[in-house]
């Protein structure tokens, strides 16, 4: 007897089954007829008869499942237990295969991740090498800077040391020409002859600025015949020095200080 009440209660559950198919279907023709019926209308009063019918349709549905009693499949604990057990499998199947869905998800999230990870690790290790390059790049600028510097101040020194050796040379020249040296033997010293004229005129400049120094009172100097008189005479046309008033071989230094 329970072999046959089970089996009775499993051709009830699909009678049961097939009549809720069947309702769905008459459902589904009723919206269409509803549809069809709605196109006819004026276009104002399409929304408004529509929404109307659909709430008819709803509330008829919801009297007739609230005048429907539900129905007791059996009242044997065995086909109760046998029933549940075979939801407990469906429900247990659909969650299996859910996390199996779930696991392979979070396997291909997981070796996406990997891969970003190494992407990322590279992009890295490529920033570094860049910004080594850059680092490095900046070193070379800067000593190419400095280098070119460095040989630009020595091109200037160069040329500042020819233009001094040119000024030299036109000043030898010039007082080679207009304030000669003494001749010795009928002959003039030719070496280094800018610079010991530049010392004879000093010594003499120096010889006055001593003795308006140490004899204020008594500032003239005689002039010796060691005194060479083109350079006596270029302190006299320059201001630098004084005869004097009286006696023309005696001068003193131009009293600058006063």
């Amino acid at each position: 007897e329970p072999v046959d009440e089970l089996v009775s209660c499993v051709e009830a559950k699909e009678l049961l089954d097939e009549c809720e198919s069947i309702w769905k279907q008459m459902e589904e023709c009723q919206s269409k007829l509803t549809l069809l019926g709605a196109e006819k209308l004026l276009e104002s009063d399409a929304k408004h008869s529509l929404l109307m019918m659909r709430g008819k349709a709803v509330s008829a549905e919801c009297n007739q499942w609230q005048n429907r009693s539900p129905e007791i499949i059996s009242t044997n604990p065995d086909v109760l237990v046998a029933l549940g057990k075979e939801e407990l499998q469906k429900v247990k199947n659909d969650l299996e295969m859910v996390l199996s869905t779930v696991q392979s998800k979070n396997k291909k999230l997981t070796e996406d991740l990997k891969r970003e990870q190494q992407w990322h690790d590279e992009q890295m290790q490529i920033v570094d090498v860049l910004s080594g390059i850059e680092e490095e790049m900046k070193n070379q600028f800067m000593q190419f800077s400095q280098k070119r510097a460095f040989q630009e101040l020595r091109s200037e020194m160069l040329k500042l040391k020819t233009y001094k050796e040119e000024l030299l040379k036109a000043l030898g020249e010039f007082l080679e020409e207009h304030f000669p040296l003494p001749k010795e033997d009928g002959m003039a010293k030719k070496e280094g002859c800018s610079v010991h004229i530049l010392n004879l005129i000093l010594l003499v400049f120096q010889i006055l600025i001593n003795k308006l120094i140490s004899t204020p009172h008594e500032p003239y100097l005689t002039i010796r015949d060691s005194f060479w008189p083109p350079y006596i005479e270029l302190l006299l046309r320059s201001g630098i020095a004084l005869r004097h008033p009286e006696d023309p071989s005696r001068i003193r230094l131009e009293a600058f200080h006063q």
